[in-house]
């Protein structure tokens, strides 16, 4: 992975340099919506890749801990599917490191050199979690127990450390720092201050976060049907509260975390936060619209909240918000996609503090899960729910920077490759993720039959209840 994108990087500075053609409409939108298709597909394992081996080490802790079966088997099952997620993973990664070059170079061949570094250390990142993965799965029943869940501990790191470093490049990308453009040249190249500029901060911790939430509700949704089904059996009770409670529990910390990257956007990106909140004329006293539709200049049919933006912003209704009209228009982000998308990752964002909450109360009064099978109704789409909460939020994020490739600094469509072909490779693109998603799901549903039917007994280990 290192050497794959120390390679994309390079090649495409001498290919590419100086190209000044302009690409074709067709091509800037194949190549928008084939990075689209594969940053939307691959993020999601993504965050499977950092929350999950957390997940599997506690379960394999407790285990040790208190001596219980149920922990234990839900570890080594846990783990036998991260390996397979894992390996799905590294493929869409790597078509991901070819597209940056082939896609963007007009971005990569002037820019390269400036985030090159965050790439070569994700790169790093990498491979000491598959080294270690492979070591914690062979292993199994090689190493002493202890010594076993001490190996998995570098998986955790890397794959944290991993996100952190591919997202101070987006990060970049909302506030490039690091360098200075003389007549069309990079020059002064610092790769720490770009890497370590100031949307970093915000958007690497919302991230990590989010890749926990979103590991844990799709882990307790998978148990949330079982539950549905009957299996009321410690392993399956597990199962449920293991990822359900740290998801809910990070889950007031990420709307915390939320708030403070929509106060940096105010700051450092107000045009992003105005296409969000629909806020067309720059002033105070401006409301917090929930949904509503861009029409004529102005966001109708929302529901608003006297001064709410203002006093989120700035904590008083005196506080000024930049709108759209402070740029021209042909600067400005579609703001339907964008205040949807917002939307929807916002209102999701909030029924899992809800729900959340739910639990909580349950477990304070009865030490137990609410009664009522709504809950474990509710509990059984949160995963599709939270890929969901992700997907807008990165809408958000990506389409609330256009026309913007490189903020400020360089537009989306003189950034992509103007050779003819990108909509072939979308078309191949679509298939190979197709194929992925196919293959993936059919191993992972044949791991789980073979799991029922050769080991039924392990479901009831521990059997008496989760109180």
């Amino acid at each position: 992975m290192l050497a794959l994108n120390v390679y994309v990087l390079l090649s495409t500075h001498v290919s590419y340099r100086g190209v000044a053609a302009a690409a074709s409409p067709i091509n800037l939108w194949a190549a928008r919506e084939q990075m689209a298709i594969s940053l939307g597909w691959h993020i999601i394992l993504a965050c499977l890749g950092v929350g999950m081996p957390a997940l599997t080490l506690f379960a394999e802790w407790r285990g040790l801990r208190t001596g219980e079966d149920a922990y234990r088997l839900l570890a080594h099952r846990w783990a036998k599917a991260m390996g397979v997620l894992f390996a799905v993973g590294a493929v869409s990664g790597t078509i991901l490191s070819f597209e940056m070059g082939l896609l963007w170079p007009g971005m990569m061949s002037r820019y390269g050199q400036v985030i090159g570094l965050p790439f070569a250390l994700e790169g790093i990142a990498f491979f000491i979690e598959a080294i270690f993965l492979g070591i914690y799965l062979y292993a199994w029943d090689r190493l002493p127990p202890r010594q076993h869940l001490l190996s998995g501990i570098p998986i955790v790191v890397a794959g944290v450390c991993s996100a952190f470093f591919v997202v101070t490049a987006n990060a970049w990308m909302n506030q490039p720092r690091g360098f200075d453009l003389t007549n069309g040249t990079v020059t002064a190249v610092d790769p720490w201050a770009a890497m370590f500029n100031p949307a970093t901060p915000p958007e690497t911790t919302h991230m990590i976060l989010a890749a926990f939430m979103v590991t844990g509700f799709i882990i307790a949704s998978v148990y949330a049907v079982a539950l549905l089904r009957g299996r009321r059996d410690r392993y399956h009770r597990l199962g449920f509260l293991i990822p359900f409670t740290a998801a809910a529990i990070i889950t007031p910390v990420q709307i915390a975390v939320g708030d403070y990257a929509a106060r940096f956007l105010a700051t450092n990106q107000p045009t992003k936060l105005a296409a969000i909140e629909g806020v067309y004329h720059t002033g105070s006293h401006i409301p917090l619209t929930v949904a509503g539709i861009p029409m004529d200049g102005q966001l109708r049919y929302g529901l608003e909240i006297p001064n709410g933006l203002s006093l989120l912003v700035g904590y008083s209704p005196n506080t000024v918000i930049a709108g759209l009209d402070r740029v021209p228009v042909a600067d400005r982000p579609p703001v339907g996609v964008v205040h949807l998308s917002f939307d929807i990752m916002v209102g999701i964002g909030s029924a899992f503090l809800l729900l959340g909450i739910w639990l909580g109360l349950s477990w304070w009064r009865r030490r137990d899960l609410p009664r009522t099978r709504w809950f474990l109704r509710v509990a059984s789409v949160t995963g599709i729910a939270a890929c969901c909460a992700l997907e807008a939020g990165w809408v958000t994020t990506e389409v609330g920077r256009q026309p913007w490739i490189v903020w400020g600094q360089m537009r989306t469509a003189d950034a992509v490759n103007p050779a003819p072909g990108l909509f072939v490779g979308l078309i191949a693109v679509l298939a190979v993720y197709l194929v992925m998603t196919i293959g993936t799901v059919y191993v992972l549903r044949r791991m789980a039959r073979y799991h029922r039917l050769m080991a039924p007994q392990e479901h009831d280990a521990g059997a008496g209840g989760a109180r």
